[in-house]
């Protein structure tokens, strides 16, 4: 629906007055401080319309007006400005970040830290989902005479580990088969290729020396299975507990959703890689009926690869979240393809 000029600026104005303060805005309010050269009672009128459409509502009868959810959707899509983060955030940012540039799962976890930082609410980051990822390559350690730690690189710079034992001693010479074995059998592989029917295949092709093998092919298709897989790191949900907007019971709901790894992880599938805000009843999980839910995808070699999301009250600062979001979404992306290119 089109909204006339004038109209669009009042309905601006209340709701930036209102995430700053958080009071409901009244005529008054408006006309002395943001600049309309129209009297108290045309901007009544227009309060009164914007009312009737949906966009405001009024708590009470002698009380100013608060935006709706329909009154924030439009003023995302069509009336607000980004506030780019300034020269000292974007430093801080990328300093924390380059600081954690050991790992791709250390940039991600910081970068939820971060975002919590500067949106003093809930953020989480996911790691890449693996099903585009294939075995990059596979190390051992020896720990002790018969156990040993198998290191497996994805594509995407995801490392995972397994310890293993056998029956027998472990000697240098026999890690270094496995070692040349596996790397020339399974690089390349998708991460769901590393399968039982691999394992067999391959421990059949080394005749009497396979029956060696079960216990360190059983922890590559550990690790490999756990690559495929997508965590997500929760950083700061405490803080909801202590934002005005929220009731004990309401923000109680959204803890007890970001503490359960199962609904956690279906709270970002199917979100879409570029920029999205959902508002309130906008976001499919009951538990997210009275919050906003702010996110951005983070790319590894100019793909896809997972998202970036800050969770807060639906009064929240928008053009200052989205902002923090992506420019922090757009770091990762480059760390993550350093490490990856450092890998290779």
């Amino acid at each position: 629906m089109s909204i006339a000029l004038r109209k669009q600026k009042i309905l601006a104005a209340v709701i930036e007055n209102y995430i700053a303060t958080g009071e409901p805005v009244g005529s008054k309010l408006l006309q002395n401080g943001d600049g309309f050269n129209v009297s108290s009672a045309t901007i009544r009128n227009e309060l009164a319309d914007l009312t009737a459409s949906g966009y405001l509502r009024q708590p009470h009868t002698s009380a100013g007006r608060v935006p709706t959810e329909l009154g924030y959707r439009y003023y995302v899509d069509n009336l607000m400005t980004p506030k780019p983060l300034d020269e000292k955030l974007r430093a801080y940012v990328t300093g924390r970040l380059d600081r954690s540039a050991d790992a791709p799962e250390h940039v991600l976890s910081t970068a939820a830290e971060i975002l919590s930082e500067l949106c003093d609410t809930a953020a989480l980051a996911t790691t890449p989902t693996g099903e585009q990822a294939r075995v990059y390559k596979i190390k051992f350690v020896p720990t002790g005479r018969s156990t040993s730690m198998l290191v497996l690189i994805t594509s995407q710079g995801m490392v995972k580990s397994r310890l293993f034992r056998c029956d027998f001693d472990i000697t240098p010479a026999m890690l270094n088969v496995f070692d040349r074995a596996l790397n020339e059998k399974a690089a390349g592989l998708p991460l769901s290729g590393v399968n039982r029917a691999f394992a067999q295949t391959f421990a059949a092709g080394f005749g009497e020396l396979g029956l060696l093998m079960p216990d360190m092919l059983m922890a590559l298709m550990d690790a490999c299975s756990e690559a495929a897989g997508v965590d997500v790191y929760v950083k700061g949900a405490t803080k909801l507990l202590s934002q005005r907007d929220y009731s004990l019971a309401s923000a109680r709901a959204v803890l007890e959703l970001l503490d359960d790894n199962s609904e956690r992880g279906k709270l970002l599938k199917g979100i879409p890689d570029d920029t999205t805000i959902y508002i309130g009843r906008e976001n499919l999980s009951p538990a997210l009926r009275l919050s906003s839910l702010v996110s951005t995808g983070y790319m590894i070699t100019g793909r896809p690869a997972g998202l970036l999301a800050v969770i807060g009250s639906v009064r929240t600062d928008y053009a200052s979240t989205v902002s923090a979001v992506e420019f922090t979404a757009g770091y990762v992306s480059e760390l993550i393809d350093e490490i990856v290119s450092g890998q290779k």
